[in-house]
């Protein structure tokens, strides 16, 4: 399939900074112009509609990720839905992340002093994660699907086992660097709270996230909430406690508009046909850069590897990529790149040639 017409590419550069952030569709582009233009109209009632807006979008989200609206909320990005899940918890409950996980996933930890232990990245993560289980017997696994340095890519099956085996492990992942790339069944994860910003993967811009709850972790936080009173105030007699939290004040139409129309787009283009794409590229692209030793040894040793690649060759030719038109980004050891449903194998080919005619 031809994604690449979808968007506004043009034919001397080749976009692979996804990771950093995505490209709105054109049609996605032609609706925020319409709905800005539409939104301030005087005669508009557009303004006065928000909630029911808002709502719809909760539900188009729900719709993607086999959620549920009601325990579907909206955020300004992933920062502040997992911020404030954090402080939704108890104070005493414990932490296991990752090293070198994203700021926004590790920092909140630190900066609330609650108890975490870290564990290292590596080959066998899955193996290492069960043994943090067990030697530190957290309460809460916290974990990004793709890390976004390096591109290592948790093995599914294996979160959707451990909630098997440890039930009352509550399990919080970020998706941000991993929702839009494949079909996604929230209900089916064994993830208790997924959350993510849309503006990488799901080619949404800037200023909409989101956070989904399972069943098991909305009734353990209304339990905990349970004594605070609901809103008297008409304007927000219709608020459960947790809108009241993670939900509370204004949200941008604009913005969660843009991730509405992005999630009909890439439903629309079938999610099963992008996954299907992306593999046959990143495939290619392991390929090469495998036969150049240009892979992370510890991914190139996983057989579940991702979309995100971090390039092992010196950062400092960033500056000659980007002046002969591939967009990427420095990160860790290497040049971070994104391969999603814009690119194609000539943009993977030219790609490596230029690397080689710079090494």
């Amino acid at each position: 399939m031809n994604f690449k017409e979808h968007f506004n590419l043009p034919d001397d550069l080749i976009y692979l900074n996804t990771p950093g952030n995505g490209l709105l569709p054109k049609e996605t582009l032609a609706w925020r112009q319409k709905w800005e233009q539409d939104f301030f109209e005087i005669k508009s009632n557009l303004r006065d509609e928000q909630p029911e807006f808002i709502y719809s979008v909760k539900e188009t989200v729900a719709d993607f990720f086999h959620s549920k609206p009601e325990n579907t909320y909206l955020t300004p990005n992933f920062s502040f839905a997992f911020a404030t899940l954090l402080d939704l918890l108890p104070e005493q409950l414990t932490y296991l992340v990752l090293e070198d996980e994203y700021p926004s996933l590790q920092y909140p930890l630190v900066n609330r002093k609650l108890k975490f232990f870290s564990i290292p990245v590596s080959a066998k993560l899955e193996e290492t994660i069960l043994n943090g289980i067990e030697q530190h017997k957290p309460d809460v696994l916290v974990l990004s699907l793709v890390q976004y340095i390096s591109g290592l890519m948790i093995d599914l099956d294996f979160i959707k086992n451990l909630k098997k085996s440890h039930p009352n492990l509550l399990i919080i992942a970020d998706g941000t660097q991993y929702l839009g790339v494949a079909p996604f069944d929230f209900q089916e994860s064994g993830i208790d709270a997924l959350a993510g910003s849309g503006y990488k993967w799901l080619l949404s811009g800037f200023g909409n996230g989101f956070i989904l709850l399972s069943d098991q972790l909305k009734l353990m936080l209304e339990d905990l909430k349970s004594d605070v009173p609901l809103p008297q105030v008409a304007m927000w007699k219709n608020k459960k406690i947790l809108d009241t939290f993670f939900e509370p004040g204004h949200q941008d139409t604009l913005s969660h508009g843009t991730l509405q129309s992005s999630l009909r787009f890439l439903k629309k283009q079938g999610l099963q046909n992008i996954q299907d794409h992306i593999k046959v590229l990143s495939d290619e692209a392991y390929k090469l850069l495998l036969e150049r030793d240009l892979i992370l040894p510890y991914i190139a040793e996983r057989n579940i590897r991702s979309s995100l690649i971090n390039v092992q060759i010196p950062q400092e030719l960033y500056p000659n990529l980007m002046n002969m038109g591939i967009k990427c980004f420095p990160r860790g050891t290497g040049i971070r790149i994104g391969i999603h449903l814009y690119n194609d194998l000539k943009d993977i080919h030219n790609f490596v040639n230029i690397i080689e005619s710079l090494r």
